[in-house]
């Protein structure tokens, strides 16, 4: 307001655009607006931690829960190995160029594997691991001793 008074009015003068209790108002909530600035900030970087945080332990979790699930069901370590190469998508052909084995092989085992878990295929394999994840059990004990055993 005192900018502009001088601009477009420069001969007269207005007490309260030249007051020190007008910029000193102005300078307070400046930097009151900074500070609650800077407290926004850091409530999103504790936020930002923790998610962070919940995320390594979802991923440990899910290791926790496959490993789990590979020793209740016995498999071998070329079973586990297809377990999760066709949980993370892989098709057969994929799998059997990574594994540098015929395709064939991949699919008995990957039947040996739907059959030890009983499931039908890749879809109910994974839903398994997701049932798990989503279960309050997990929520409160990531340990694989408290996992449900019903799945």
């Amino acid at each position: 307001m005192d900018i502009l008074v001088d601009v477009l009015w420069p001969s007269i003068s207005i007490g309260l655009a030249e007051s020190d209790f007008a910029e000193a108002l102005i300078t307070v909530a400046l930097f009151s607006g900074l500070a609650f600035t800077a407290n926004e900030l850091r409530q999103v970087q504790i936020r930002h931690t923790r998610l962070e945080a919940q995320i390594r332990t979802a991923a440990g979790a899910f290791s926790e829960v496959l490993e789990a699930h590979f020793r209740t069901w016995s498999l071998t370590r070329a079973e586990r190995e297809v377990a999760i190469l066709a949980i993370k998508g892989f098709s057969i052909g994929e799998i059997a160029d990574l594994r540098k084995t015929k395709q064939g092989t991949i699919k008995a085992q990957c039947a040996s594997v739907y059959r030890k878990a009983g499931v039908s295929g890749r879809l109910q394999l994974m839903s398994v691991f997701v049932d798990d994840l989503l279960a309050d059990s997990l929520v409160s004990s990531t340990n694989p001793a408290n996992l449900k055993e019903d799945t």
